[in-house]
């Protein structure tokens, strides 16, 4: 139900375009959020259902817009998932005999929050190190400072 009403809802987008005559411009732009979350809390590492829906709420956090997901569990508990957005994608790719994992969230234009992204994924996955690039993304790639 949900993916039917995220197809419903840009169907209306779309549409209200053409009936009232408004052409929507996308800026070409966007924001890159790439992180790797080590030494990470072993149980929410491994808990694939719960990390899905860490990830999904993560990604509704940031005010992103779900319009499908993807996953594939790597026995007994890696885990990969990649979920489409109306803004682009987000992913996670877990290595629990590492404990760590590799998040990304990928955004055109300027609505969503990387912040609120990956604030929500360290409070779920409590990792003790992070490293994590924001990249800005148009006609060139140039580094955004660290947030906070």
């Amino acid at each position: 139900m949900k993916k039917f009403l995220s197809y419903a809802l840009l169907a209306g987008c779309v549409y209200g375009s053409v009936v009232f005559g408004e052409e929507n411009v996308y800026d070409f732009r966007g924001v890159h959020f790439l992180a790797s979350y080590l030494q990470c809390d072993e149980k929410a590492l491994k808990d694939v259902s719960s990390l899905k829906l860490a990830m999904l709420e993560a990604v509704e956090d940031c005010g992103a817009t779900i319009l499908d997901e993807v996953n594939y569990v790597f026995p007994p508990d890696g885990f990969t998932l990649v979920v489409l957005l109306s803004e682009s994608h987000a992913s996670i790719h877990t290595y629990p005999e590492h404990g760590a994992c590799f998040v990304d969230l990928f955004t055109c234009g300027d609505k969503c929050s990387a912040e609120k992204f990956d604030k929500a994924l360290r409070k779920y996955l409590k990792p003790a190190l992070v490293s994590e690039k924001t990249l800005l993304r148009s006609e060139i790639v140039a580094e955004k400072a660290a947030f906070p």
